[in-house]
């Protein structure tokens, strides 16, 4: 802990000024232009995480936050033109990266990833970044508050704790790894002086011990050692806390459950990018608004059945799966076991499914299309980002029977496309997704509450109901979804709650006015 001691601390003048907030995370999706050479360039996303750190470091920036980032150099993930962004930075402006609020982490094992995560390197990456934000990065931006991201900087509270440095930790999903302290420590992180900070699998009953005998369990050490600990909803929170997902260790409910009733923990709910806008997604051709939405709906639907070979009928309800093919989560499984009767049932609407998603269960759809012959009512098409878009300005409805979920996005964008979430009633979707009432004065979608077949069976029935509406009924309900939900789920608003939350942990305003 020597670069502590040998850094001085920032001068009372200093603290009365705006708070100075280090974000460290290891995705990000872009940077605001003015944080340093390059800021553009960078992007290194593996989920949701990304657009939020972004969103929420451009918000912070443009209102004029003393705002820095702490992540990775992924220079290969940053390059252009096959030189590496320090290398350009250096032909550029010499040095201005570091010298501004863009902090890059610097270790062989990030230079050449072609992508965030991967199944070998995962720990040996954490621990690299958290050694450079711990032993570099923290000491030369001293910060009034930092806040983490998953478990790749959840030894960063157990630091902040020592020093005194209000953290917040926020969880993006519950994965976590376990090391021993000797494995932290020999990877030039010194953990001596705070390992009481550190949650261990089971109590050590010294140093000695905690060092060659004990598993550090990392996520539960970023709930166990920040200030206050935050979910990406509500829902979730509370769902972890009251034991509903037997897959969740025990250390993250107690320690999550700690947090809460001690009034440190709370749920903030994520945000689509914005570029998930009918009006200006570069990866569609026919635009619409909540104005223009049948015309723009109709037009998308047109090409997209074109393009996937599902029959060109205009009238047909086009249902669109959004989300990876994992049964363990996503529920695709529950879909499987109905899509032969589903397309049976209502066959003389001409029903018709529209899958653009990679996994597990792809192999099982096409073998169900396969079997049934139903290549012209079901598509079963790889990820691809233009199709996935055209699919959500094309459909009328998404399914998303997911088991479980810490957030999710698809919910919030496809009624953006005026297209209708039909979902199970869970985690970030309970907080973002209400049932369409009769009059279609209120709710966004068709809203499940028994997870099973029968459930999702029921709400596809009632969004068939919907869809059988008069036209001006249903088209008034789908322009007020959209109108909503344009509102409701952007970046704004999600970066306005972690600003309030900061304000609220340092018991001052993030921005300082100066008359």
């Amino acid at each position: 802990m020597n670069n502590y001691s040998e850094t001085a601390h920032r001068s009372k003048a200093e603290h009365s000024k705006s708070p100075r907030i280090l974000i460290v995370t290891p995705e990000i999706t872009y940077l605001p232009a003015g944080m340093g050479n390059m800021a553009q360039r960078m992007s290194a996303k593996a989920g949701g995480m990304a657009d939020v750190s972004s969103s929420l470091i451009n918000a912070l920036f443009e209102l004029g936050a003393d705002v820095h980032v702490a992540l990775p150099n992924y220079s290969k993930m940053f390059s252009s033109e096959g030189k590496d962004i320090i290398q350009r930075a250096k032909e550029k402006i010499a040095d201005t990266l570091g010298e501004q609020r863009i902090h890059l982490a610097e270790d062989h094992i990030f230079y050449k990833k072609n992508q965030v995560y991967d199944a070998t390197h995962n720990h040996l990456a954490a621990l690299a970044f958290q050694r450079e934000v711990i032993n570099n990065i923290i000491p030369k931006v001293q910060p009034d508050l930092i806040h983490c991201n998953d478990w790749m900087t959840a030894l960063v509270p157990a630091v902040s704790k020592k020093i005194n440095i209000p953290c917040l930790f926020t969880l993006h999903n519950t994965h976590s790894e376990r090391l021993t302290m000797g494995e932290i420590e020999d990877r030039g992180i010194d953990a001596s002086e705070y390992w009481e900070n550190l949650y261990f699998n089971s109590a050590p009953s010294n140093y000695d011990d905690a060092r060659h005998n004990k598993h550090v369990d990392c996520l539960a050490t970023g709930i166990f050692a920040s200030h206050h600990v935050n979910t990406v909803s509500q829902s979730f929170l509370y769902e972890i806390v009251e034991g509903k997902h037997p897959f969740i260790p025990q250390a993250i409910q107690t320690e999550l459950a700690n947090k809460l009733y001690s009034n440190n923990a709370s749920g903030i709910i994520n945000a689509p990018d914005a570029s998930f806008n009918p009006e200006t997604d570069n990866r569609i051709k026919h635009h619409f608004n909540s104005q223009t939405h049948t015309e723009g709906k109709a037009a998308n639907k047109k090409q997209f059945q074109q393009t996937v070979g599902l029959t060109e009928d205009p009238n047909a309800p086009l249902f669109y799966w959004p989300s990876r093919l994992d049964p363990m989560q996503k529920g695709c499984q529950l879909l499987a076991d109905i899509l032969y009767q589903l397309t049976a049932d209502y066959n003389e609407i001409g029903l018709q499914i529209g899958i653009v998603a990679s996994g597990e269960y792809e192999k099982h759809f096409h073998d169900i299309v396969n079997h049934h012959a139903l290549h012209h009512r079901v598509a079963v098409r790889p990820f691809n980002e233009k199709l996935s878009r055209l699919a959500y300005a094309a459909s009328d409805f998404i399914i998303m029977p997911s088991k479980f979920e810490p957030c999710g996005l698809p919910q919030m964008a496809a009624p953006m496309y005026g297209t209708i979430p039909v979902v199970h009633n869970t985690g970030g979707i309970h907080d973002t997704i209400e049932h369409i009432h009769l009059d279609g004065k209120k709710g966004n979608g068709f809203r499940f509450d028994d997870y099973g077949t029968q459930g999702l069976r029921w709400a596809i029935d009632e969004a068939i109901k919907f869809h059988n509406w008069p036209q001006h009924k249903k088209s008034q309900t789908i322009k007020r979804i959209m109108t909503e939900s344009k509102l409701r789920f952007n970046h704004k608003t999600t970066a306005s709650a972690y600003i309030e939350l900061y304000a609220k942990m340092l018991g001052r305003p993030i921005i300082q006015h100066t008359t």
